[in-house]
């Protein structure tokens, strides 16, 4: 099993689609870290010797944020936006679609589960 930042790499499928399971890691980043290291993009995580392994984690320690330091970075990001009350730190603060999506219909990942305000009681004669 192939671990890299805290990882366990799936070893049975193509090394671009699993360096994808690391935070930070998408399909292009994958593919730019294999070419430098100079593995084959159709090995797979199992055929990949432990040379390959520790050079990709050294790499990825070295020249990229990924995993836990990211996942901090980006909640520090959200929390400056919050308290400096900018437009979207308020958006954050409210549980709103923070990039200018529609909020009338939609939304509801964002909104939670929809809460059901009842009509007035009409007066009686």
């Amino acid at each position: 099993m192939a671990r890299i930042a805290g990882v366990d790499l799936p070893r049975s499928k193509r090394g671009i689609i699993s360096l994808t399971y690391i935070y930070g890691i998408g399909p292009s980043r994958a593919k730019e870290i294999l070419a430098r290291v100079g593995i084959d993009e159709a090995l797979k995580v199992e055929e990949w010797s432990d040379d390959n392994v520790r050079e990709i984690a050294q790499m990825l320690q070295d020249d990229y944020t990924v995993e836990g330091e990211l996942r901090s970075e980006v909640q520090m990001n959200i929390k400056r936006l919050m308290d400096i009350a900018s437009y979207r730190g308020l958006r954050h603060r409210k549980g709103l679609p923070v990039r200018g999506q529609r909020t009338q219909t939609n939304a509801r990942t964002r909104k939670g589960k929809r809460k059901t305000v009842a009509n007035k009681k009409k007066a009686t004669k």
